[in-house]
């Protein structure tokens, strides 16, 4: 399937594949953007769930139009550019943002063969592009010209850059068990139901491969942690620093460019939500294999995804917000520690073992 899929690219002429390549990137963004405006609207009607009252519930039935209709209002609005802020950064940053958070879905596998760009260094590329949007967070903190949100976008550095050191070493510990890169390959090595998955892997065949099951476990639960504090979600949503009630780096931004930080930080939330799920729950797989799957396999991929999405909105709703100090100490002196020493067993287990821990 794969070797015909390649032939049938490769006999296409460039205009042809050019213009394949470019309908197949607009309907992916074209999705993403419509799975945004659900979440947006699940996350709501989630908080609002949780504080026992209703939500958005107007605008369209059960308020399901409610999210198009504060897009539009954000479109519409007038741009306010402050009179001392750098016009062009303050406009190139939250465009940034929002390109850099949607080029990381471009290896992004939601079933086998539905990816745009299947390369072998998946995961170098996903962790390359999605630490670009730090900048979009810093240039518009700076081109403000202001006191508060220069402070939110330091802040916000700070936080993204000590996370994703933890979370590149996460990742590290399942390249060592699969022995590949490519995101693909990763899914791959978790079929055969809910026990291959890395974050519940059990080879009852084999009970010395057991231990594998506490420390990859662990590992699932601190991507997650990580991945709110990469996002800004709460408990880690210090930039917004609504104790100085302002909105943090963001706080001169209204109409369009808010609105792309906004669109942005979902996007990457889904983003994240589809690299634990392909790092950890076994991606478009079905949690019991019987050989025979009648549900697409998107299906599970997305269904996945909204399940740590939920977690997400009850994290948000249930758990106070740390101190920044705290939130440094949880990243350097816990997090950080804990998965050097994930990698360092792993890898010794894959050394002296002779073999991967879980074969593709």
């Amino acid at each position: 399937m794969m070797a015909q899929s390649l032939q049938f690219w490769s006999d296409l002429s460039p205009l042809v594949w050019f213009g394949l390549k470019f309908a197949q990137v607009l309907a992916f963004v074209l999705v993403l953007s419509l799975m945004v405006a659900v979440l947006v609207l699940a996350d709501r009607k989630i908080w609002a769930a949780v504080q026992m009252r209703r939500g958005p519930n107007v605008v369209g039935a059960f308020g399901l139009l409610q999210t198009i209709a504060d897009a539009l209002k954000f479109f519409f609005k007038e741009i306010i550019v402050p009179s001392g802020a750098d016009k062009f950064l303050f406009i190139l940053a939250p465009v940034l943002t929002l390109v850099m958070a949607f080029l990381s879905w471009g290896v992004i596998p939601v079933a086998p063969g539905w990816v745009i760009s299947d390369i072998n260094l998946g995961v170098l590329y996903v962790l390359a592009i999605s630490s670009m949007g730090v900048y979009g967070i810093i240039i518009g903190g700076w081109a403000s010209n202001s006191k508060y949100p220069f402070m939110g976008a330091l802040r916000s550095a700070a936080q993204m850059v000590s996370y994703e050191v933890s979370i590149g070493f996460i990742i590290l510990s399942v390249i060592f068990l699969v022995g590949s890169m490519n995101l693909t390959d990763i899914v791959e090595a978790q079929k055969g139901g809910l026990f291959n998955w890395h974050m519940f892997y059990l080879d009852f065949k084999n009970p010395i491969n057991l231990i594998l099951f506490p420390v990859m476990f662990y590992m699932g639960v601190l991507f997650f942690v990580s991945a709110l504090a990469e996002s800004n979600r709460p408990p880690f949503d210090l930039p917004e620093a609504e104790s100085e009630l302002v909105a943090g780096y963001q706080v001169e931004y209204s109409s369009t460019p808010f609105l792309m930080y906004f669109f942005g930080e979902y996007v990457n939330i889904m983003l994240l939500s589809a690299m634990m799920t392909i790092l950890f729950l076994g991606g478009w797989y079905a949690p019991i294999d019987i050989g025979i799957q009648f549900v697409p396999p998107v299906f599970w991929f997305i269904l996945k995804m909204a399940i740590i999405f939920f977690l997400f909105a009850m994290v948000k709703a249930i758990v106070p917000r740390y101190r920044y100090d705290q939130l440094m100490r949880l990243g350097w002196k816990v997090f950080l520690p804990m998965s050097l020493f994930a990698v360092m067993f792993i890898s010794t287990w894959v050394v002296f073992f002779g073999e991967k821990a879980v074969g593709v």
